[in-house]
């Protein structure tokens, strides 16, 4: 046997010098498959295809996440957190509460799923798959071509020629956003638990992206719902439906009550005594009634408080310096076309949400809250801690140019009024931009006089959004209004635009329908932007939210350019509870009838540990929808129960006090 001497290591050859054929044969093969790339492939494909490589981990993470409590042995689960609870179906059913009452939902914006049924030829082959909700592949598969479809027609807020997509339908719509990320389908099992089925339940899927009034043009939707709830009551022994609309789904559902009972053509004929003859209750959860401030960043620069920190984390990947990738662009002029996202403009002006030196929420200070129990606080200890706020938050002014101008006197404000301002073309080789939107029209003049009007209010913004999105807000107007009617016998307030403004239309006549607001609190939320003018380019949107604008010690409110106060992260509580607090709360001008309304707020508790998902005490936008305490609210009143049986209101923020300071004729 031959032995290796003691001490000594077998070593491998020497590599030898790369060959001169070998990097020649590198170089051919690369050559070779760009070739064989598409021609078409573009730097925003090869930054798609990255990005929808990162969503596609992000989504598998997501559904582990989401799938480990059900995956897990429930005595692991309950040796690592403790005792579960009980679901709500599982509690009530134990109390011997059955199915009752049918129950109809009404999914908000983005949630429902639509899907393809004619398309342009970069779509073959995608014949019914869905385009929104599911996997979204063909996002970073096919992304300048999805976008293509996805937006609507710039001049009539309906399909562009040769393309039509329409909403999925059943309660699979919006049972689910994307695997394993759930919105209504811890409910509906819970619902199922005391007996509930298809049969009962409905979901009112519509296409979100469109007008409320163009739903019936286009697809009858308004009308089917009316069917399907008439239907319902008619088999289920005259009882009348519960409703439960989510986010933009309040204000759609608020459109119906109005169109149901107007004459046709413009309405669906049921007559005055429709809503008190089918509707039990309606429970709206996060919803938007008085709009929402996010909207306002969204249609303005296309950002909101998520965007705008990417933006300020990689540059490179939302700006087009380095790799030519347009993606707020092409954000905006698909989001652009979407009337729906115009329902929720904020209403009401500076009646509503403050001036440029008052706001209903002076002295919040933004502290989240994390309590682990619903019920630890109660209505007494309502809004502690948030008279302590060292430095006076100026929450009016919904947009401000610059710090500075935020934190400002209004009499040291110098301001120039935009509306007389020249608009031109400022582009001077338009082949650089992949895509158009209406900034290119304004001019350098316009885009400065914008920034010279310092500061913006809600009475203001209306202005603002003409004068930057003209082609938009002339489609919008025709379908919605934001003011504050004067007179709501007046005739001009039977037309649709004003029926999903609650300031400017009056509830049903039926005084035995009860009302819920339903959100959740203890979430910062945005409320208030500090904006700043973008590098000068030919393509670039030319305002970005400053997300160097922080508050420091002294205001702990402003962080990364956005003010924020208390709400479910979306919608705040102003929007969400001022009408069941004060607007609707007895018999006012808004409620002739005096239906009765109930404010359930829900205290943000996130998860405590990875087992537990998204948590069963969230009070999130979203996420609310798993919230143990709201499910079974829902479930009890749809076995039977009334806003009296379930306690009245539930309030844990400082909704009724910052009501009050809303100075509003009833």
């Amino acid at each position: 046997m031959l032995r290796r001497r003691k001490g000594s290591e077998l070593k491998p050859p020497p590599k030898s010098p790369p060959h001169r054929d070998d990097e020649e044969k590198r170089r051919e093969k690369e050559a070779d498959r760009r070739e064989r790339r598409p021609k078409n492939w573009t730097c925003v494909d090869s930054c798609c295809w990255f990005v929808g490589c990162i969503c596609s981990i992000w989504w598998f993470l997501l559904f582990l996440y989401n799938a480990m409590p059900a995956s897990f042995p429930q005595y692991v689960t309950e040796a690592i957190t403790g005792p579960l609870p009980d679901p709500p179906g599982v509690k009530l059913q134990k109390e011997g509460l059955t199915a009752n009452h049918p129950v109809v939902f009404v999914p908000g914006i983005v949630t429902g799923g639509l899907e393809l049924w004619e398309g342009h030829q970069c779509a073959e082959g995608l014949f019914r798959k869905r385009l929104w909700g599911g996997t979204f592949g063909e996002v970073y598969k096919r992304p300048l071509c999805w976008v293509e479809h996805m937006s609507l027609d710039n001049e009539t807020g309906l399909d562009p020629s040769g393309v039509r997509i329409r909403p999925v339908s059943g309660l699979v719509a919006a049972d689910y956003f994307a695997p394993g990320y759930f919105v209504w389908a811890v409910l509906i099992a819970n619902l199922a638990r005391i007996g509930y089925e298809e049969k009962n339940m409905y979901m009112a899927a519509y296409d979100w992206r469109i007008s409320f009034q163009n739903t019936e043009v286009r697809d009858q939707t308004l009308s089917r719902i009316k069917n399907n709830i008439e239907l319902m009551v008619a088999t289920s022994g005259g009882r009348k439906v519960v409703v439960i609309p989510h986010s933009m789904g309040v204000l759609y559902f608020l459109h119906f009550m109005k169109w149901v009972e107007a004459p046709s053509p413009m309405g669906g004929g049921g007559g005055s005594d429709w809503c008190a003859q089918h509707i039990k209750a309606v429970m709206n959860i996060g919803g938007p009634f008085l709009g929402v401030p996010k909207v306002v960043s969204g249609l303005f620069s296309a950002e909101a408080k998520d965007i705008a920190v990417a933006r300020a984390i990689a540059p490179g990947v939302l700006d087009m310096d380095v790799f030519g990738f347009q993606t707020l662009q092409h954000v905006m002029r698909m989001t652009r076309t979407w009337d729906s996202t115009m329902s929720m403009i904020p209403k009401g002006g500076d009646t509503i949400w403050g001036g440029l030196d008052w706001s209903p929420e002076e002295g919040y200070e933004c502290i989240a809250k994390k309590m682990k129990n619903n019920d630890t606080l109660t209505v007494e200890q309502n809004g502690n801690g948030s008279l302590g706020n060292t430095k006076h938050v100026h929450y009016g002014r919904i947009i401000s140019f610059g710090k500075d101008v935020a934190d400002a006197k209004s009499s040291e404000i110098e301001r120039m009024d935009f509306r007389g301002a020249v608009r031109g073309n400022n582009l001077v080789n338009t082949t650089n931009c992949d895509v158009w939107t209406e900034y290119h029209d304004m001019g350098v003049e316009g885009i400065k006089a914008v920034a010279d009007y310092k500061a913006y209010t809600a009475g203001s913004l209306l202005d603002l959004l003409y004068f930057v999105a003209p082609k938009m807000m002339k489609r919008g107007s025709a379908h919605f209004s934001y003011g504050i009617a004067d007179n709501l016998d007046d005739e001009k307030y039977e037309h649709y635009r004003y029926w999903s403004n609650p300031l400017e239309t009056k509830l049903p006549n039926a005084p035995n329908m009860e009302i819920f607001s339903m959100y959740g609190v203890g979430i910062p939320t945005e409320r208030a932007y500090v904006y700043k003018l973008s590098s000068a380019s030919e393509c670039y949107i030319p305002f970005q939210i400053d997300t160097s604008a922080n508050g420091g010690n002294d205001c702990n409110c402003l962080k990364g350019g956005v003010f924020n106060v208390d709400g479910d992260e979306t919608v705040p509580i102003l929007s969400a509870g001022f009408m069941a607090a004060k607007g609707w709360r007895g018999k006012t001008r808004f409620n002739p009838s005096g239906i009765g309304t109930h404010i359930r707020e829900y205290n943000h508790a996130p998860p405590a540990t990875l087992l537990e998902g998204r948590g069963t005490q969230s009070g999130a936008h979203v996420d609310i929808m798993g919230n143990f305490a709201l499910i079974e609210d829902i479930i009890r009143v749809a076995a039977g129960s009334t806003g009296e049986d379930l306690g009245g209101d539930r309030v844990y923020s400082d909704i009724f006090k910052w009501s009050e300071r809303i100075n509003l004729q009833l």
